[in-house]
């Protein structure tokens, strides 16, 4: 399978996974089968990553839709009040941070001093966060999903910091297949693991169902489209967050 039919996969599961979202009557198994959806964008975006011309680029283009969709959210939430609201929706955020990261691991091993210098950077965002309602007093009124889409957290992002290992891990292993499928496996067994001794139904975990179809990727980047993804993530949300507030089912 090329990049492009993945991504396409990928999409599909997401609507799907959106669908059982903002549709609380819509069949459970939609939810489930929604567990692979971002794995797979992330196993895409590592695998572009790899080869794309321009990191700086690439980690740019992520990082303003991290602000768009923080601000497609704050705009939604004001202008069409709902019980639940819009939700955090900005996978844009920790794909970011593991580009970041693997960027800063790649300079380190080349050039400690720059390596090292990044890193510093990176930590002086996680302190800048923290000291934001101190600095900013009317960031208190901010959720941190809204704080962390504009001065990006390793910790609050949608998926958290063991997506953005999880992300590492895929780029690191690429060219080392059996290594990449039982470390995921692996990270799926953490996730039932983790969700079934808090008590709920444990359901990351079936993410583990899109492993075959990473290992089937054949290195091949396919049909371009680079512009419809990151134009139909905010455009389905936005569409199902008000259908759903329109029938009275808004998430």
């Amino acid at each position: 399978m090329t990049t492009f039919s993945l991504k396409l996969t990928a999409v599909v599961l997401m609507t799907l996974d959106h669908i059982g979202l903002y549709f609380p009557a819509s069949p459970v198994w939609l939810r489930w089968l929604g567990r692979g959806a971002y794995p797979l964008f992330l196993f895409c975006m590592v695998q572009g990553y790899a080869h794309t011309r321009s990191r700086k680029r690439f980690l740019l283009r992520l990082y303003l839709m991290s602000l768009f969709m923080t601000a497609l959210g704050l705009f939604l939430d004001a202008r069409f009040p709902s019980e639940r609201g819009y939700g955090n929706h900005n996978i844009f955020l920790p794909l970011f941070l593991t580009g970041l990261l693997i960027s800063a691991v790649e300079l380190y091993q080349r050039d400690r001093k720059k390596g090292g210098l990044l890193l510093a950077a990176a930590a002086l965002v996680q302190v800048f966060y923290g000291l934001l309602p101190s600095l900013l007093p009317f960031t208190q009124n901010l959720s941190g999903d809204v704080l962390t889409g504009v001065v990006p957290n390793l910790a609050v992002n949608e998926y958290g910091f063991e997506f953005i290992a999880l992300g590492m891990a895929l780029y690191f292993l690429r060219d080392r297949r059996e290594a990449l499928a039982a470390v995921y496996l692996i990270f799926c067994l953490y996730q039932f693991s983790a969700e079934a001794l808090y008590g709920y139904f444990p359901v990351q975990w079936m993410m583990v169902l899109v492993l075959p179809l990473m290992l089937r990727y054949n290195g091949e980047r396919g049909k371009g489209w680079k512009w419809f993804f990151y134009i139909y993530y905010p455009a389905h949300t936005c569409l199902l967050f008000l259908l759903a507030r329109g029938l009275g089912q808004a998430a």
